[in-house]
């Protein structure tokens, strides 16, 4: 079972080797790197290229290990024994199997996506140890141990929020996705955009990467953006020859795709206004 990709996603030989080092030593494969540069999208790809079943856990700030496994509806228990519903009789009724559960009762193999992990309580990696380890958790209010049938192919997104505990990452195969570079980015943009004008893609590109290198812009614009960007500028028919001009003398055009706080469209627009004043 290896990964090599799809095509309607590049993946460089890095990340292959470290999703395919990820199933054969069975570890969950924890994926970092700038928000919009696939991370979430990884996993679905690898469900596809495997012909895998893929089940998504997307965390929030609220978010607790227990859910994953499962939750126990005691309150509606508790309203249906008032009402004599005979349900109250078998627990397992108020028993809601969560993402990891169902990954682990599949009839076959399947790819589990624990989306944004970052997002959580701190104690929350900490909290699932033990099942990504053993992957088997116990039930306590029926009495039973829920085991994985077939081991799922764990992917854990973070955006690096915040650090994550040792002994969680000492169980993780680890890979950074480097932002693509210009080369990459294009072929990226042919995947998404088949057809499309080389010349619109080259000075797309390069104004792109002159905005995420100007100094002092507090966010960068993200792969997914350039994307927007370019869809934008296609659908607009803009002349690539009106991109070719200085971005230090006016802001870009479309910017809305690009700049994404308030601040960052000032450092813009006084950047141009200085340029203005000096010729």
């Amino acid at each position: 079972m290896q990964f090599h990709g799809t095509a309607d996603y590049i993946a460089d030989k890095d990340l292959m080797v470290a999703v395919n080092a990820a199933i054969r030593l069975e570890r969950p494969l924890l994926v970092k790197g700038e928000p919009g540069t696939g991370k979430t999208e990884l996993a679905r790809q690898v469900a596809r290229a495997l012909g895998l079943h893929l089940i998504e856990w997307n965390i929030k700030s609220t978010t607790k290990a227990q859910q994953g496994l499962y939750e126990y509806d005691a309150v509606s228990r508790l309203r249906d024994s008032q009402l004599g519903d005979e349900r109250v009789n078998d627990v397992r009724n108020y028993i809601r199997q969560g993402k990891l559960w169902q990954a682990f009762t599949a009839p076959g193999k399947t790819v589990l996506l624990i989306d944004e992990i970052d997002k959580a309580d701190i104690e929350f990696p900490n909290d699932l140890l033990q099942e990504l380890d053993r992957m088997e958790f116990h039930v306590y209010e029926t009495g039973e141990t829920v085991t994985a049938k077939v081991r799922p192919i764990v992917i854990i997104t973070s955006n690096n929020e915040k650090e994550l505990p040792d002994a969680f990452l000492r169980r993780c195969f680890f890979h950074y996705i480097r932002f693509p570079d210009a080369d990459t980015l294009s072929r990226i943009v042919g995947v998404h955009y088949p057809g499309i004008k080389q010349d619109l893609v080259r000075e797309a590109l390069a104004r792109f990467f002159e905005i995420r290198e100007m100094p002092g812009l507090r966010k960068k614009p993200s792969t997914s953006e350039a994307l927007d960007w370019i869809r934008l500028l296609v659908s607009d028919d803009v002349d690539p020859a009106d991109l070719a001009a200085n971005i230090k003398t006016a802001l870009p055009k479309l910017h809305g795709a690009l700049l994404k706080n308030e601040q960052d469209v000032h450092l813009f627009e006084r950047m141009a206004f200085l340029a203005r004043r000096e010729r």
